[in-house]
């Protein structure tokens, strides 16, 4: 979500800052801005609602100069979009705060500081950060013991950096929930929300943890927890890949990545499986001792990891013989819940920072889960430090905030968790045979898939004046039906819904009229007889059908019916093969309604909010 970029060199920073910007607004945001510590002492401060390009201007007609300064992209939680609700946020022209998460208790801190003198100029929660501060300051305090003392107020999530005017060789941050990382540079040092803003300065990172609160100078970074004890960190070099300009000749970066999908999934199983097999260990060391052991799987994840959720449902107790539960992570965390006897809880994120999926492995840690394993796509991220076992997807960089390539990969992940947990729970080898050779085929059918790109862009263009649909799927299609219908919504802005085919006579076929596209998803399998009975619901009722049907499912387009073949499957894969028409489906529907499809209104990328 908000974006934090820091530095502490002898160079001006004011291009470090603004590059780092650049490079996380996938991340999604409505306003930006960036404060210096000029080399005469003052402080200055720029900010704009809008693109980052905005504040580039802004910054570009003046000089700012600095060799400390903060920068931040914000995602409105408390407050319109306007350039005074924007970061950073000043106290007494001293302080200076960039600030990520919500401060639940503010309401009670800006009373408090009202009381002391302090006067508000943003309906933020992210100004009563800075007013705390500089009233520990006020005190005799140091800044890190300012900012120590301070966040020990703080109810709620935060990833803040501080800046003090009077202390211009350093900046202290904290890190609760929203996540932080601090670049290693040669006399210079970093701080971001995100490794990819600091791509272009170090590859090397200090990934903080829960509760850690750290000071940062030029030569260097001292780590304390959330007791105060000074610690350690783990460097660790980054070989993550990103030019955040490279579209390589895709018009949006959702294209980019729906059409990088062969590629990483090959990816995803290269050195994992084998020609009979799947690679020992690939969920991490001892993973197979307690996949031994696993009698029930508990998904948590939000949304569209947690549609690849639904799907791994389907997969693990049609052929690993596993009960498996999928729920929320924001209704889970908030919920009593039975856990069952030798239960894996397994978590889906592509960042590894989404709030609520990170809270509910916390949570799910003191329920006595026997073991918890992540799906996810960043290395070093939250939920892979704090689970027990990870299986990185490999997908690379996402820019587009509407989840493409870490979806399908999310998929290949858990057909190979459904062998490794089958070899324990009676899969039989001819359902283990098929997955593996289904696996094999993968990115060649992703391939062949894309192929018929031609005739959905032509497909969307009668979408144009629609404003809802509904989508269908039966058994592991439906929740790609409701995949799909997540994606045209968040790009297009049509409002879309998702059932499973039988249940449109318990109520949605009220809805049926021409003026209603039904999207359809039919790969030819044991439920494609049940679901042509509910296509011919529809067409009864005057509704336009939209159906993405295997070739040799035998349907045929006429005046109420448009189909499009979709290349021949196996089983197993059919849902990632049926998630590519419906990918496409949503951009070009997209570029006909004009919406900004890599950052679509209202969204971010990375949700590190509850």
């Amino acid at each position: 979500m908000c974006g934090i970029v820091g530095a502490v060199a002898e160079r001006n920073v004011v291009e470090i800052l603004l590059e780092g910007l650049k490079r996380l607004e996938y991340r999604g945001y409505d306003s930006a801005g960036v404060a210096l510590l000029e080399q005469d002492g003052s402080l200055t401060r720029i900010r704009r609602t809008g693109k980052v390009q905005e504040l580039v201007d802004a910054v570009a007609q003046g000089s700012a100069l600095g060799t400390t300064g903060i920068a931040h992209t914000r995602w409105a939680t408390h407050g319109g979009v306007t350039e005074a609700n924007a970061h950073p946020h000043f106290s007494s022209e001293r302080v200076a705060v960039v600030h990520n998460g919500i401060i639940e208790n503010y309401q009670s801190l800006r009373e408090s500081l009202r009381e002391k003198g302090y006067t508000f100029t943003s309906d933020t929660d992210t100004e009563s950060i800075a007013h705390s501060v500089h009233e520990e300051l006020k005190a005799g305090a140091s800044l890190l013991l300012a900012v120590q003392n301070s966040v020990k107020q703080f109810h709620g999530a935060y990833g803040t950096v501080i800046m003090d005017r009077e202390d211009p060789s350093r900046l202290v941050v904290a890190r609760s929930g929203s996540p932080l990382v601090i670049g290693l540079g040669l006399g210079e040092n970093f701080i971001a929300s995100d490794q990819m803003a600091l791509l272009p300065v170090t590859r090397r990172f200090i990934f903080l943890e829960e509760g850690d609160v750290a000071e940062i100078t030029r030569r260097e970074v001292t780590v304390f927890d959330k007791d105060g004890q000074l610690v350690e960190r783990e460097v660790i070099e980054s070989n993550v890949e990103h030019d955040a300009g490279d579209k390589a000749g895709y018009r949006h970066y959702m294209l980019k990545e729906i059409h990088e999908q062969p590629t990483v999934v090959r990816n995803a199983l290269k050195g994992r499986l084998g020609e009979k097999d799947i690679e020992a260990d690939i969920f991490g060391a001892g993973a197979d001792d307690i996949f031994a052991k696993v009698k029930h799987v508990q998904i948590i994840a939000c949304g569209t990891s947690y549609h690849a959720g639904m799907t791994a449902r389907y997969w693990l107790e049609q052929y690993a013989n596993v009960s498996c539960g999928i729920e929320i992570a924001s209704e889970f965390r908030y919920r009593k819940s039975v856990v069952h006897e030798n239960s894996l809880l397994v978590t889906i994120s592509q960042s590894g920072e989404t709030a609520d999926t990170l809270a509910a492995l916390r949570l799910a840690k003191e329920l006595g889960y026997m073991s918890s394993l992540t799906i996810c796509n960043v290395l070093g991220s939250s939920l892979v430090r704090e689970s027990d076992l990870a299986f990185m997807t490999k997908a690379g960089a996402e820019i587009g905030v509407a989840s493409t390539k870490a979806f399908t990969t999310q998929l290949t992940a858990f057909l190979m968790l459904t062998i490794a947990l089958g070899k324990h729970n009676g899969l039989s080898e001819e359902h283990k045979d098929n997955i593996i050779t289904a696996l094999h085929s993968l990115p060649s059918k992703l391939e062949e898939t894309l192929a018929i790109t031609q005739g959905i862009e032509d497909l969307a263009e009668e979408f144009a004046d629609k404003n809802h649909s509904l989508f269908l799927g039966r058994g592991d299609q439906y929740p790609i039906a409701m995949e799909g219908a997540l994606k045209l919504k968040e790009i297009s802005y049509i409002h879309a819904e998702a059932y499973a085919s039988g249940e449109l006579k318990h109520g949605p076929l009220a809805l049926i009229d021409e003026e209603m596209p039904v999207i359809v998803v039919a790969p030819n399998n044991e439920l494609l007889e049940k679901l042509k009975s509910n296509v011919e619901e529809v067409r009864a009722r005057g509704g336009i059908m939209y159906v993405f049907a295997d070739k040799d499912a035998h349907f045929a387009s006429d005046e109420t019916m448009r189909v499009i073949n979709v290349p021949h499957c196996e089983s197993p894969i059919a849902p990632i093969i049926y998630t590519i028409p419906l990918q496409l489906l949503s951009y070009y529907v997209a570029l006909i309604k004009g919406t900004d499809v890599d950052q679509p209104r209202n969204l971010a990328k990375s949700v590190t909010v509850e």
